[in-house]
């Protein structure tokens, strides 16, 4: 699936819908990544919403990849703060996008490419049979989670498919800015909601937790770029500054209380690789 956003051109990938795993031998498993996803065509690394990204150069390959752009502490272990910090990502491939093919079979593909021997800068996500061993695994180390994926399974672009399943050890979610309110400082919190069908954002509360004044100074010139004279919220909203909904930010929370606000949010990242139509809340990602 190919698909214009923003005046680029995006090649759609295949999208996970949200936990528990499932467990048998129908299932392959591998560790969720903390990175920014990426698609690999063509010389250049493409994200969700067509924007090109930064990434390091890795040789012409007969495929076209799908995967995620990772940084790494100095312990080895993936980091998005050391993504923010400039820190040389390195390109996770976790898969080709054949359609034609099942998952066991890209995998054969993608191992013979032999990534990581042709190029120091990227490797190949591992694939494992033992799912309650992989979340062990994942959950020691750190990571951010664990994807299940059906062995049998075809590549589906630009399709949240259950045949990939994915399981995080907190709740996050992807959320679109509608407003900003003041506080202790310029940006006390951020008002955030979810697209709806017409255009318009349902309110799911503010977000003031997690913003740093290294967050402030970056994001809020881009805010006042995008001033707004009326509310882009379907119903009721605190009042503040409004803006067009069109960035994309990362949020953990404990719940989604009944009348759909976050408990709790904690503002984590902004996310330009995403479109705020791809947005679902917690099962965006």
């Amino acid at each position: 699936m190919i698909r214009v956003a923003s005046g680029r051109t995006a090649i759609a990938p295949m999208l996970a819908t949200a936990g528990p795993l499932p467990s048998g031998p129908l299932w392959a498993y591998e560790v969720k990544w903390d990175g920014y996803r990426a698609v690999y065509a063509g010389g250049r690394f493409l994200g969700r919403s067509g924007r090109q990204l930064t990434g390091p150069a890795l040789p012409p390959v007969p495929e076209v990849l799908d995967g995620e752009l990772v940084a790494f502490d100095a312990a080895g272990l993936p980091s998005f703060h050391a993504m923010q910090q400039g820190a040389a990502p390195v390109y996770v491939a976790f898969d080709v996008i054949r359609p034609e093919l099942t998952y066991d079979q890209r995998r054969e593909v993608l191992d013979g490419l032999r990534l990581p021997a042709v190029c120091p800068a990227a490797t190949v996500s591992p694939s494992f049979d033992d799912g309650p061993a992989t979340v062990a695994a994942a959950r020691e180390l750190g990571l951010e989670g664990v994807m299940a994926k059906r062995r049998a399974s075809r590549y589906q672009p630009g399709v949240r498919s259950p045949d990939w399943i994915k399981w995080k050890f907190v709740r996050t979610g992807d959320f679109v800015i509608g407003g900003w309110r003041a506080g202790a400082r310029p940006l006390g919190a951020l008002l955030i909601g979810t697209p709806l069908p017409d255009g318009t954002l349902r309110y799911r509360g503010r977000v003031g937790g997690g913003l740093t004044v290294r967050t402030e100074r970056a994001l809020l010139p881009v805010l006042r770029d995008l001033v707004r004279p009326a509310s882009p919220f379907a119903g009721p909203a605190e009042p503040g500054t409004w803006v067009e909904p069109l960035l994309v930010v990362e949020v953990r929370f404990s719940e989604i209380t009944p009348d759909g606000r976050l408990r709790f949010p904690i503002f984590l990242r902004l996310r330009p690789d995403k479109l705020p139509g791809d947005c679902l809340g917690e099962d965006c990602g």
